[in-house]
Order: C-alpha cells, then sequence, then structure tokens
C-alpha cells in the first residue's frame, strides 16, 4: 500500500509527482547554453556569408538569454521563449531573425533548419545533458515510496526521452510527454492531462515541479494538487512553494 506524502503538513495521498526537463531535471545552461552557442553562432556565420550581419550583442534579445564577454550563453530569462517556447516556436523565433536580418522568409526556414540540425549533430558528440544537485537522490526517494514519476516538457518527446537516457534517469519515468503529443503545449493544460491519464492518477493528487511560470499555469489549469517551483524565490509566481534545490526536498520528503 503506497504510503501517504505530506504536502504543507496536510496528510495528501500524492499519487504522482510530474516534472519539467529543462531547468527541473537538467542543468538548463549547461546543455542549452551549448546548444544555443552552436545554433547562434552557426546562423550568424551563414548570414555574413551572405553579405549580411546579426550581431553577437543581439543574442541575448533572439531567446531571452544572457552571455559572457565572449558571446557565450550563461543564464536565461525564466520568461523567455528560449525556457518556456515549445522548439517549433524557438525556431519561427530564430527565423523572424534571419528575415529581419535581410533573407527572404523561405531562405531563413532553410538556414535555421540547416543551423539546428548541425547543433543537433554536435549534441550528440558531446552529450551536454547533466542532471542538477539532488535530483537522482529525489527520484530514488520518490520511487522507494512508491509514488509514480513522469516528465512534462516542452521539447519533443523522442529527443527528451534521449537527454534523459544520457543522463542515466529514464527509468524513474513511467511516462514521458512532449509537446509533440499534444495539440496545446505549456501553459495549457494538455501535457499534464495526457500524463495523468497514462499513469491512471487523478489530477488532484498530483505534484507539478517546474522551473517557470508555464509549469505553474499548466499545473493550475489542470488543477493538480500542488505546484513546487524551483529557482530563485520570488521569480515563479505561481508556485504554491520554491526551492531553489532538490537537496532541500531529501529525506523529509515534499512537505519539508
Amino acid at each position: 500500500m503506497q504510503d501517504e506524502m505530506y504536502v504543507d503538513g496536510l496528510p495528501n495521498p500524492i499519487e504522482a509527482v510530474l516534472f519539467d526537463k529543462d531547468g527541473t531535471l537538467l542543468d538548463f545552461t549547461g546543455m542549452w547554453g551549448f546548444w544555443t552557442d552552436c545554433v547562434l553562432n552557426d546562423f550568424r556565420d551563414q548570414l555574413a556569408t551572405r553579405g549580411l550581419r546579426i550581431d553577437t550583442e543581439e543574442f541575448p534579445q533572439i531567446w531571452g538569454t544572457f552571455h559572457d564577454d565572449q558571446g557565450r550563453m550563461n543564464g536565461y530569462d525564466v520568461r523567455g521563449p528560449l525556457a518556456m517556447g515549445t522548439m517549433d516556436e524557438v525556431y519561427a523565433v530564430l527565423t523572424w531573425h534571419g528575415y529581419r536580418a535581410g533573407l527572404s522568409w523561405a531562405e531563413a526556414k532553410i538556414i535555421v533548419r540547416e543551423c539546428l540540425a548541425r547543433a543537433e549533430e554536435e549534441m550528440e558528440q558531446h552529450r551536454p545533458a547533466r542532471p542538477l544537485p539532488g535530483v537522482q537522490e529525489f527520484l530514488e526517494q520518490c520511487r522507494s515510496e512508491g509514488v509514480a514519476m513522469g516528465v512534462v516538457t516542452a521539447d519533443d518527446t523522442p529527443s527528451a526521452i534521449k537527454h534523459l537516457q544520457w543522463m542515466g534517469l529514464d527509468s524513474f519515468f513511467d511516462v514521458v510527454i512532449g509537446t509533440d503529443l499534444v495539440e496545446r503545449g505549456k501553459p495549457f493544460p494538455d501535457m499534464l492531462l495526457l500524463a495523468c491519464e497514462r499513469l491512471g492518477v487523478s489530477v488532484q493528487y498530483t505534484v507539478v515541479i517546474g522551473d517557470t511560470d508555464g509549469d505553474m499555469e499548466m499545473a493550475r489549469t489542470a488543477g493538480a494538487g500542488y505546484r513546487m517551483g524551483i529557482g530563485e524565490p520570488g521569480k515563479i509566481r505561481l508556485a504554491d512553494r520554491t526551492i531553489q534545490s532538490f537537496h532541500e526536498l531529501l529525506n523529509g520528503g515534499l512537505n519539508r
């Protein structure tokens, strides 16, 4: 029989914990910083060969990212398109910047897809996905308590599964739902509702953990039992509680 877990000191039969992937389970800047640098530097070079220009200083405005003096991504806006958008939305934003720089829309689409394909090859070679501190220990704790677990991500499902495999975390999850499996991605409730349906759990007895208000809004509109943010306090406004690290949940569980 499943042990009871407690939320804010109140007994609640938590049937499942559903996690966002990027910025929640894995180090967002480590992986997507690598990918962003590959794509944007390639995109800049492709424009240059056509006599067009996009300055490194413009990079932060494309996807809502922060960069160091050498132009490398070293942070991101949790409200921005890279953090909250679907992959198709991310592609479309970069395509628009190509058009804005002087490409035709058709040429911009082709160049963006080629840049993305080359970035994926680099990702496959380097596999830069790394779990955030305390993630594996918390997943082991949830599994030992008999709680079902799943992933709901703005990424496409095959990519999400691959990233989990790179980190050795895929076996913890009973379901992985990406934007490609639903009509509407975050902040709409579709992914969460589908995950609960496939797990055979009630959404009101589900905890959702994520690093953006898109995750929290998805949880709210779906009717999830509890919304937990991970990140800097005050930046995730719709969370019932925000933690800075999964270490805060070890040993004491979700009520700690």
